[in-house]
């Protein structure tokens, strides 16, 4: 596991809970740390089922998850983080609460302790001025669901060290990842590539080109993604997306990548994709997409 062998997770939500399952999967003592016991809870009952849904697709053995699920334990408290070699920080997507993070573990971590930020869209060296190891802190933007996404993007600072990112490179192939090193500028390289795809589709849909629907499948079909854009959009959140392409913007000035006023107003009247059931499609209480009608 090379340098690295206690890992801190700050934020047990979607992400940071997919996190921490890699990290323990791999072998590592994995601390995790929310607000309050009911959001560990919540984190813990995710990693739960996702352990059983690996179990029941044959791809873990029971043993091998009860093992990955005994290297974490949950702490409310940031003072526990004292021993961690490496801290992945996965809170809400905003400079401040990121950086009230790092002030405090700025304290509480000895000077070796390496900072990484799993940042979509924020700039990596402004939370890194804040510390007092501008050296040792660096981006590494997980993607989700973390659990099954092979791609780490690895983001080197201004101030980021060679050396931090060559444990970082070690870490990230010890997950069974593939780690991209790039530069900290706004989206890195997938998003930076995906969110202006994605407000074109939008604005395609503004101007009458096609339904929702029949951009996603010519998409699918004619690109051969996945999922197509609105799908893509519901799943991980108009809210998200609209920040996102505002911090863009404001780096930027490109028109091409402003939001679109229909992403502006559908984030207006609550219509944030799946977790509120509805978004350019509706979904019922479990997250599912209903039939259209």
């Amino acid at each position: 596991m090379g340098d690295v062998q206690r890992v801190g997770i700050v934020g047990f939500g979607l992400m940071g809970s997919g996190i921490a399952q890699v990290c323990a999967q791999a072998g590592y003592d994995t601390l995790v740390r929310d607000v309050e016991q009911r959001f560990l809870d919540k984190g813990f009952d995710r990693v739960d089922g996702s352990l059983a849904r690996l179990v029941k697709g044959g791809k873990l053995t029971e043993g091998d998850a009860r093992t990955a699920r005994g290297r974490m334990r949950g702490t409310t408290s940031l003072a526990e983080f004292a021993d961690r070699d490496l801290v992945i920080e996965a809170v809400v997507e905003k400079i401040e609460a990121k950086q009230e993070v790092y002030d405090e573990l700025d304290r509480v971590c000895g000077p070796g302790t390496i900072f990484t930020s799993n940042t979509s869209s924020l700039a990596i060296v402004e939370m890194a001025a804040r510390t007092k190891r501008p050296d040792r802190f660096a981006g590494l933007h997980f993607f989700n669901p973390a659990p099954v996404m092979p791609l780490v993007e690895i983001v080197r600072a201004l101030t980021t060290s060679e050396e931090t990112i060559e444990t970082l490179r070690r870490f990230v192939g010890s997950l069974g990842k593939t780690g991209v090193v790039c530069k900290d500028t706004p989206g890195f390289i997938v998003n930076r590539l995906m969110v202006p795809y994605l407000l074109s589709a939008i604005r395609a849909l503004e101007q009458g080109v096609a339904s929702a629907e029949e951009i996603d499948q010519a998409v699918k079909l004619g690109l051969r993604h996945p999922m197509g854009p609105f799908e893509l959009l519901d799943y991980t959140g108009l809210d998200i997306n609209l920040h996102v392409s505002e911090i863009f913007f404001d780096e930027f000035k490109d028109p091409n990548i402003a939001p679109p006023a229909l992403l502006r107003r559908m984030v207006l009247a609550g219509r944030l994709g799946a977790k509120t059931g509805r978004g350019f499609y509706e979904y019922d209480e479990k997250g599912q997409r209903k039939a259209s009608t």
